[in-house]
């Protein structure tokens, strides 16, 4: 799916821009996963695990923005990459009513409204796409992450216990969150 362009004043009064990711940015969305990776902990991977070329980066920017399924959002500021976000609409006939969000932001731009920002167009698009529950996951400790999903709406359905274990030994639970679009008695 393609997104719009649309244009976000930050708390700082910086201007940046949302739109779908390019595939003339593959090697700057490359860079930024990878960065964004040794900032935290609480992403799926570390930046050393981010193996692919640019070419198959490329390849991925091509499926998210020719999916019907996937929308991706990526936050630019001063052309450079600042966040990126994505929904991917489930197909199946059980399960067409659920969709899954996953988000990232480097730590130079956190406490700007990107992800808020972010948030607000994929709460829309799953609206208007007729998506009954939004879903996502987060890493214990991560409670930046936490506030904002909660100031949207989304709450803790279940707990998977040492769900990561980081290089040093530790193990995080990850929690699974939702958010119900249409409310059911």
């Amino acid at each position: 799916m393609i997104f719009e362009d649309k244009q976000i004043t930050l708390k700082d009064g910086r201007t940046a821009v949302l739109k779908s990711p390019c595939v003339e940015d593959a090697e700057k969305l490359l860079n930024y996963i990878k960065k964004a990776s040794s900032e935290t902990d609480f992403l799926l991977r570390y930046p050393e695990e981010w193996n692919i070329t640019v070419e198959q980066e490329e390849a991925w920017v091509n499926r998210i923005r020719s999916s019907p399924d996937t929308l991706g959002i990526t936050c630019y500021i001063n052309s450079e990459v600042a966040g990126n976000c994505e929904i991917s609409f489930k197909s199946g006939m059980k399960t067409s009513h659920r969709a899954n969000i996953g988000i990232a932001i480097l730590k130079d731009y956190w406490n700007l409204g990107i992800g808020s920002a972010m948030f607000e167009e994929l709460v829309a698009a799953a609206q208007n796409r007729g998506t009954e529950i939004m879903e996502l996951d987060f890493v214990e400790g991560n409670d930046r992450a936490r506030h904002l999903y909660e100031k949207f709406g989304f709450r803790v359905v279940c707990k998977k216990p040492n769900a990561f274990k980081l290089r040093d030994g530790t193990y995080l639970s990850e929690f699974h969150m939702q958010k119900y679009l249409i409310r059911r008695l």
